[in-house]
């Protein structure tokens, strides 16, 4: 209570006056904080999937939803999409060895590396496996890059540099730059080392072409793995039998004993010419049993019946799911609470559900959609752009939301990525109207583009961005939204202190999912279609959907 009457108190100045204009008494920052505060609860048990913790989020959010005054979404009348996945978790301990230079050389599960299996295996059973450094692992004709070259894999471990060749080049080159493309991508990494028929892949993690710390790939590789279900066929050629992530330290062990210096051979992988290389006698053993489960997770769905073109649509995302339960912190703490990541994106959708219901009907449909398995690889968005509940080519747009930020307000709003979509430019506009104004992704390094579930509809041609807190804080400028932003980032991403607090001043998360609300209002009763620009990877694919909707 003390938290909402401070809420309520901070609910002045430029949010205040705007809300005046909404219908609903505007975008309550109280309420925000009161969904986040309940989403990251203990009892919730960090929203991993198909637990108990989901139940208690599907069974918040349809409540919510009702209250909001919007309706069901799903199919038949109901709030929710399943969507049918298999988990498959290690089960037991992972005894894992390397063998270098004649001896034998014990690994620890979640420290010197990850292990882990999505091939429909109930055992992984390696031994003495050889390991190939194949640098960046990428394939990429049109950019007339193939790191593979003529290697057979059969029998062997792919070795692979995250992130893309260009990132620590002196220049740009075939990529593009510090922007990291889809082929940076780990998800990338693992599938093709799956279509070279590698016995298994291990990434090389660094902290700053990876974007997060071990600890955040620790919490992940010791977490459930989660896949869409498929034959057994299907996914014995689309996962290696093992997968996962090495330190630095111990790549560059690897290297030593082989007669490689690390970093040479680094810089040897971004250039074009680059051949893989035997890492000696490198052999590596593992053995770990795999319990394998179907399991059907569920999207929350609620929407707004369009008045007049109710056959065309509108989409506000973001995704329910956390990390759930995990090793204990130096707190003891066990739950990956996951407040800001992304309890933050999941009020500001009930939040836009809410006003928008107190309003006058749009004139297109509003869909209102708490995403599952984004963590396990966009996997909830995946299965909706593949089932889509409203025609992916009358879609006018996805706006989906990520880790705002509870630190108050900024003068900025941000989206993930270089999207290259018209979509970008009208959040500067709504912005601007507002005496705030857009800005380009500071860090587009880290890959953010193909990290969030706008992804997997932009895949499908349909404009869409992930919008996210600005950095230039009102109080403190970019300096201090910087340094807030990278001490989450080492510290709490994905980790048991991405917790609410009662510190939180939410005034922020107003602000910005203000400036969602007024671009989805002119979405709402607009005739405009928002478009890829010229050029963009995405835009052939829309263009099929113009097509079809005319």
């Amino acid at each position: 209570m003390r938290m909402l009457l401070l809420s309520s108190c901070l609910f002045v100045g430029g949010i205040a006056s705007a809300a005046n204009d909404l219908p609903g008494g505007g975008i309550d920052p109280a309420a925000l904080s009161r969904h986040v505060r309940m989403l990251a609860s203990d009892e919730f048990e960090g929203r991993a999937p198909a637990t108990a913790g989901e139940q208690r989020t599907v069974d918040y959010l349809v409540e919510q939803f009702r209250l909001a005054g919007v309706q069901p979404g799903g199919k038949d009348g109901s709030w929710v999409q399943e969507v049918p996945l298999v988990r498959a978790q290690v089960d037991g301990a992972v005894d894992a060895s390397l063998r270098l230079a004649g001896k034998r050389l014990p690994l620890a599960n979640g420290e010197d590396v990850t292990l882990q299996s999505l091939s429909p295996l109930g055992a992984v059973d390696l031994k003495d496996v050889p390991m190939v450094f194949v640098g960046y692992g990428i394939d990429a004709p049109e950019r007339r890059w193939n790191d593979y070259k003529d290697v057979d894999l059969r029998g062997k471990i792919a070795v692979v540099l995250i992130n893309d060749a260009d990132f620590e080049a002196d220049a740009p080159g075939a990529f593009d730059g510090r922007a990291v493309t889809y082929y940076g991508r780990w998800t990338y990494k693992f599938e093709e080392a799956a279509r070279r028929g590698a016995e298994g892949v291990l990434i090389v993690h660094e902290t700053a072409p990876a974007a997060y710390p071990w600890a955040t790939v620790k919490a992940s590789g010791t977490s459930p793995l989660f896949d869409i279900q498929r034959s057994e066929a299907d996914a014995r050629a689309l996962h290696t039998p093992l997968r996962g992530w090495m330190q630095r330290t111990l790549a560059e062990r690897i290297f030593a004993a082989a007669g490689l210096d690390f970093d040479a051979e680094k810089r040897r992988a971004m250039r074009a010419d680059f051949h893989p290389v035997e890492l000696g006698d490198a052999r590596l053993s593992a053995r770990f049993k795999v319990k394998r489960e179907p399991v059907v997770t569920r999207n929350v769905v609620a929407k707004l019946e369009g008045a007049t073109h109710p056959d065309e649509s509108v989409i506000f995302s973001a995704h329910w799911d956390a990390f759930g339960i995990g090793q204990p912190d130096a707190s003891g703490d066990t739950v990956r609470h996951g407040a800001i990541d992304n309890a933050t994106g999941v009020a500001s959708v009930l939040e836009l559900a809410r006003v928008f219901a107190a309003g006058p009907r749009p004139q297109r449909t509003l869909y209102f959609i708490a995403l599952t398995a984004e963590e396990k690889g966009l996997l909830g968005a995946s299965y909706y752009a593949e089932h889509p509940l409203a025609p992916l080519e009358t879609t006018a747009a996805v706006l989906n939301i990520e880790m705002f930020s509870p630190d108050g307000e900024t003068a900025d709003i941000a989206t993930w990525g270089k999207g290259r979509v018209s979509l970008e430019a009208d959040v500067d506009r709504v912005a601007r109207a507002r005496g705030r104004r857009w800005s380009p992704d500071p860090n587009l390094e880290a890959g953010f583009f193909y990290r969030a579930d706008h992804f997997a509809f932009a895949r499908k041609g349909v404009p869409a961005i992930t919008v996210g807190a600005g950095l230039d804080k009102r109080d403190g400028g970019v300096a201090a939204g910087r340094a807030l932003r990278d001490a989450y980032f080492a510290r709490c991403y994905h980790q048991a202190c991405d917790a609410w607090s009662p510190q939180w001043d939410p005034r922020g998360l107003a602000a910005d999912t203000l400036l969602v609300y007024d671009l989805g209002l002119e979405l709402a009763n607009s005739r405009r279609w928002p478009a890829w620009d010229q050029g963009a990877e995405f835009e052939a694919a829309r263009g099929a959907s113009d097509t079809a909707r005319r």
